[in-house]
């Protein structure tokens, strides 16, 4: 998971960096925890105080400086073709971009280190009030812009300073028709801390502090459900029904939210004029409807011979015609389990990137060296993984949840892609290093599969073989079949919403219908499975957020395909030239170097074929 790039950014001083701060978790060796000293020393630091009011002040006398001047501006640079009006005034606004995305930044990390401490959450909340009180005051800057004549601006932006900001003033205009007046923008803005965000924090904040009883053990989220990957049948299925007994006890709660945050992004919608209920997300990743959706019908169109077909042989490898639903993501039957120490699975990761590219590993390896992960399993700390991008000035953070896992070693592995991608991208700025999530997820996946190939290669024997090839199966099928049956829900619920409020019953049913026909007869969704929708953040933090990762994995299995064919030859430096674009470029343009065309409607089969093949290939192991 990537966490986009937060509103604001100016640069600050670098501090130096504190000792390493690492965890024991034999047999897993020593887990690194990240330091945040080179955002801030601490939530209590004097120059995270004097960035605070800095950051206000210069925020309104930037709103002082130039609200209402922009096509004033614009007219004198264009009867001067030396002044450079419009471009001083964007490199402020990116400076201040900077500055308040280092506080955001700070904020979110300290909070996602335990967002059950009470310290914490008001100092993430105190955080996201100020940031959102100085930013308000940045609001007018766009859309003044956004009402200059396209022709005037396409005329400034081709010479001078402002040239630099040309694939950024392009890009913004692509919102222009759903931008709305200077106040409903700034209401819109300003209520999100009391609205949409306020529901996200009570989301974070209710899963954080869930309990799952397992043999009575009191477990998180992310414990409880990493026993879903245990070896033993009876653990896992015991699991499974923790997680449902806890999540129904909490269903009024999370079914509020998603009501509530549902009909809050209609009423957005319907105010700036999208018509679908995707079409924001679809804008937002650059990204046209007619893709997305041939995305969708061609992975929907696949279920059986992909999801279907390879649950089918997993049940057979079990002794059954059908699997539990607590069993989909179980350790194939008599291999044992393989567990990797936290410095075997840096080695791995590093090893697969240096083999592809030395500059890759470089900026890799500093993510090991400088301390920017953190890695062990802790009460009130954020679930899963993701990578935040932080601001230019800076560097990225990633957050796993470490366990030993070949799992976990493929997340680090995805993660570590975000954060090589991140650092390739900063030098564009604040305004043109964030990508659209369709082309971020790229990096991500293509890390993992570098990561696998360098596994596989190592494999001794055939059941090794096929416990790897089963695993990476099936992290593909929960990246393309589940992400899309994922995408599949939303586009119910949200559709559903706009008719009315959504009984938990409704929603579970939704679940229920979408995970059927994705998942297949060799499944069984037993009680319990209905409640799972409630847990997963993508749904509550980006809505349709989820078919990047399809849309990126399919394009990661035909970039792969370049990569092993005839076209290796300077390949690496192509990829790493399509990551340094950042934002600055669309997604079409930047794969035209490898001959991929995302439009062709072909291109899906492409990706969808390499996990057929791989399903084959452990159906030939079989024999």
């Amino acid at each position: 998971m990537i966490i986009p790039f937060p509103v604001g950014w100016f640069e600050v001083a670098r501090v130096a960096t504190a000792p390493a701060t690492v965890r024991s978790d034999a047999p897993l060796g020593p887990l690194p925890e990240w330091v945040l000293a080179d955002l801030y020393p601490s939530m209590d630091s004097p120059l995270y105080a004097r960035d605070l009011e800095r950051v206000a002040l210069e925020c309104r006398a930037f709103a002082a400086a130039y609200r209402g001047k922009m096509a004033e501006l614009a007219a004198a640079d264009r009867a001067d073709p030396n002044s450079a009006s419009l471009a001083r005034a964007v490199e402020r606004y990116e400076a201040l971009e900077d500055l308040l995305g280092r506080i955001t930044s700070y904020a979110s990390l300290v909070y996602y280190g335990d967002t059950t401490d009470a310290a914490r959450a008001k100092f993430f909340g105190d955080a996201q009030d100020k940031v959102t009180a100085a930013s308000t005051h940045l609001l007018f800057f766009q859309l003044e812009l956004n009402r200059l004549d396209d022709a005037l601006v396409a005329e400034l932006a081709a010479r001078g300073p402002l040239a630099r900001y040309r694939p950024w003033l392009e890009d913004i205009r692509k919102e222009k028709p759903y931008e709305l007046s200077d106040e409903a923008e700034r209401l819109f803005h300003e209520k999100a801390v009391t609205g949409s965000g306020a529901f996200s924090r009570l989301f974070d904040e209710t899963i954080a502090a869930l309990r799952f009883k397992v043999r009575d053990k009191d477990l998180g989220a992310e414990e409880v459900l990493d026993l879903l990957q245990d070896t033993e049948g009876a653990l896992r299925k015991e699991a499974a029904e923790a997680i449902g007994t806890t999540l129904r006890q909490n269903l009024r709660t999370f079914g509020l939210i998603t009501n509530v945050l549902a009909k809050d992004k209609e009423i957005s919608d319907r105010w700036r004029g999208f018509i679908d209920v995707a079409d924001s997300r679809h804008l937002a990743n650059r990204v046209e409807r007619e893709v997305v959706d041939a995305l969708v019908a061609t992975v929907q169109s696949a279920y059986p011979r992909l999801s279907h077909r390879y649950y089918r042989l997993k049940a057979k490898w079990f002794g059954t015609d059908v699997l539990d639903y607590w069993d989909r993501n179980a350790p194939l039957p008599d291999v044992e389990m393989r567990s990797f120490p936290w410095a075997e699975a840096r080695d791995t990761v590093l090893g697969a990137y240096a083999a592809f590219s030395p500059e890759m590993v470089a900026i890799a390896r500093r993510f090991f060296d400088c301390n920017w992960i953190d890695a062990p399993v802790r009460p009130g700390k954020a679930p899963g993984a993701f990578a935040h991008p932080t601001v230019p000035s800076a560097h990225p953070y990633i957050l796993v949840n470490y366990q030993g896992r070949p799992r976990d070693v493929m997340t680090l592995a995805h993660e570590l892609g975000h954060g090589v991608h991140q650092v390739l991208a900063a030098p564009n700025g604040a305004l043109m290093a964030p990508t659209p999530l369709t082309l971020a997820e790229t990096a991500s996946v293509f890390g993992e599969m570098l990561t696998f190939k360098a596994l596989l290669a190592k494999t001794g024997s055939v059941t090794e073989r096929r416990a790897l090839l089963a695993g990476k199966v099936e992290d593909m099928l929960n990246t393309v079949v589940r992400q899309i049956a994922f995408y599949t829900f939303e586009r119910k619920l949200h559709l559903e919403r706009r008719e009315g409020e959504l009984t938990t019953d409704r929603i579970c049913e939704l679940w229920m219908s979408v995970q059927r026909k994705s998942l297949g007869p060799s499944i069984r969704l037993g009680p319990g499975y209905e409640t799972f929708w409630s847990y997963i953040p993508h749904f509550i933090h980006s809505p349709f957020y989820v078919y990047a990762y399809a849309f990126g994995d399919c394009l990661v299995n035909s970039l792969y395909g370049v990569y092993e064919g005839a076209a290796r030859d300077g390949f690496a430096e192509r990829y790493l030239a399509m990551l340094s674009a950042g934002g600055s470029k669309r997604y079409s343009e930047l794969l035209a170097p490898f001959g991929i065309d995302a439009k062709d409607p072909s291109f899906w089969h492409v990706g969808l074929n390499v996990i057929e093949t791989m399903i084959g290939e452990l159906e030939v192991l079989e024999r």
